[in-house]
């Protein structure tokens, strides 16, 4: 009698065991669990920690509420400005409310992989390549917004979506580049003229105070004649003042003026005299400016 009382105890204990092993259910932090009581769900949802249920009869499904990380598989499309781009981009999205993300649609991550691919594709249709490159913020709001509005339903909220990288046919790249060429050298000219002006103003400055001293324009080329020097060439260019040609010049005219009328011999002597005199000026001031030159 003992031995048949102990007998059912154990049975009754193996049997309380197996029950438990069937009935329990542990939940993790990051997770909520959905009970489905012959196919309608049960109650409350399930919070962390250890949890029971009828076996046979329930019928618990767990949900992720951890952030996820969906890639976006590169989408090609042409842009409002007739180019053609491949764009990919990254959603990140969880689940907060278990129920009807378990319910109200089969498959959420299905779900919103295909509306994230869907709005890419309706994106690059209305935005401009120069948007797609430098806009890129306004444009993840916009997509953000886009797949965030039919989400609502399903129990899942995006949290943020980033465009990652727009891929261009070869031959755009190559026009931009130019572009980009063509805007520097733009630049670049620009600096050289402002450059140009800059220097004409201070030169016109510098004549100015010239011509009000004409020594110092003599200065000036001695001073450049001694900077060519120092170089040690064997050719040395050597700048002449525009007022020492035009003295040669009034020179040559004063001793080449042509005889109108009859002279006597006196005043023909006295012609020749003044002839000679300007040559012996340039003779002077060319001895003068070797001198220079030597020293």
């Amino acid at each position: 009698m003992v031995e048949e009382l102990m007998g059912a105890v154990a049975a009754v204990c193996a049997g309380g065991l197996v029950y438990l092993a069937a009935a329990a259910r542990v939940v993790k932090q990051y997770e909520r669990g959905l009970v489905f009581r012959l196919g309608r769900v049960h109650g409350d949802v399930r919070r962390p920690g250890f949890n029971m249920i009828i076996p046979a009869v329930d019928r618990m499904r767990k949900v992720n509420l951890q952030i996820v990380t969906m890639p976006i598989p590169a989408q090609e499309g042409i842009t409002r400005d007739n180019v053609t781009v491949r764009v990919d981009a990254v959603v990140y999205f969880k689940v907060v409310d278990p129920a009807a993300a378990i319910v109200n649609v089969e498959d959420y991550r299905f779900a919103v992989s295909q509306m994230a691919q869907t709005s890419l594709r309706s994106i690059i249709g209305k935005s401009e390549l120069d948007d797609l490159l430098s806009n890129r913020e306004k444009l993840n709001q916009g997509l953000e917004l886009m797949i965030d509005s039919p989400a609502v339903e399903w129990g899942v909220t995006i949290d943020r979506v980033e465009i990652k990288d727009v891929s261009l046919p070869d031959t755009m790249k190559r026009s931009m580049a130019r572009q980009a060429e063509a805007d520097r050298e733009r630049r670049a000219r620009l600096i050289n003229a402002d450059a140009e002006y800059q220097a004409s103003k201070k030169l016109a400055q510098a004549a100015r105070q010239m011509a009000d001293t004409p020594s110092a324009l003599q200065l000036r080329l001695l001073q450049t004649v001694m900077a060519v020097a120092a170089e040690k060439n064997s050719t040395l260019v050597l700048p002449i003042p525009v007022e020492l040609l035009r003295f040669l010049e009034r020179g040559r005219d004063e001793g080449g003026q042509p005889q109108t009328q009859a002279q006597t011999p006196e005043q023909t002597q006295a012609s020749l005299d003044a002839a000679e005199q300007p040559i012996d000026k340039t003779e002077q001031a060319m001895e003068e400016l070797r001198r220079a030159v030597e020293q």
